[in-house]
């Protein structure tokens, strides 16, 4: 089965998560897939940009809690958006969870129609928003991360893009796309490759500092007992143990 579809038009590739009946959660095959498909867009002269979107109501719901990707393999698949030599844009129109977000934070740039809502629930099953932190933390404002990563509240649009991790919101996701893809499409593409470089510098710098660092941290965590309950609660929609 195909979970990513692929589309394209005036230079602009689409990959679309396609797995809605799991809320597009990240799945080791999901995961793959995915790298590949950008893998393929970056080496394709005829791709321009790529837009990543979903079906369903949910971009993604974060780590497949039944079939989690490696902490490796989801460092790879954040680490190629960043360096892709293609511009990526997330183009959300349903809610971002946990590892959704690390997703976005790698996009170059991210858009949302106001019906979107963000959080970081990774503490609310036991674990840590480890990997993505390593887009999320040079991209997004200190002080609220650490509130929204600390209680794992939800966020609506406004508060996701005054704090970095929304370019632009509006009521037709795709209104607020078009003069962005219309630029895109007007600049030369090793200019946009270039500037693009200039702009993940100090992304990438995190990742060469802190990959190995934080892939041990969600490993050791997931296999916590802590994670266990967490994990065991969310499926049987219960609270986990420490709530009080």
């Amino acid at each position: 089965m195909t979970l990513i579809g692929r589309s394209r038009a005036r230079g602009v590739e689409t990959l679309c998560l396609d797995a809605p009946e799991r809320r597009n959660a990240l799945s080791a095959a999901l995961v793959g897939e995915l790298a590949d498909a950008l893998t393929d867009a970056g080496e394709d002269t005829g791709v321009r940009a790529v837009v990543l979107t979903h079906t369903g109501n949910t971009f993604s719901a974060g780590a497949d809690l039944r079939d989690p990707p490696a902490p490796e393999a989801l460092v790879g698949l954040l680490r190629g958006i960043v360096e892709l030599p293609k511009p990526v844009l997330a183009r959300v129109t349903g809610h971002v969870r946990a590892g959704g977000l690390g997703l976005l934070a790698a996009c170059d740039v991210a858009v949302a129609s106001r019906a979107a809502t963000f959080a970081f629930t990774e503490v609310r099953i036991g674990v840590a928003p480890a990997v993505i932190s390593l887009p999320l933390l040079p991209r997004t404002e200190p002080r609220a991360l650490a509130r929204y990563y600390l209680t794992g509240e939800r966020l609506d649009t406004a508060e996701a893009a005054r704090i970095g991790l929304l370019t632009a919101a509006g009521d037709d996701v795709d209104e607020v796309l078009a003069p962005i893809l219309d630029g895109l499409r007007r600049s030369a593409p090793e200019a946009l490759a270039e500037t693009k470089r200039l702009l993940t510098a100090r992304v990438l710098e995190t990742f060469d500092r802190d990959a190995a660092d934080m892939t041990a941290l969600s490993a050791r965590l997931f296999a916590s007992a802590h994670a266990r309950e967490g994990m065991t609660a969310f499926l049987e929609r219960r609270d986990p143990e420490w709530v009080v």
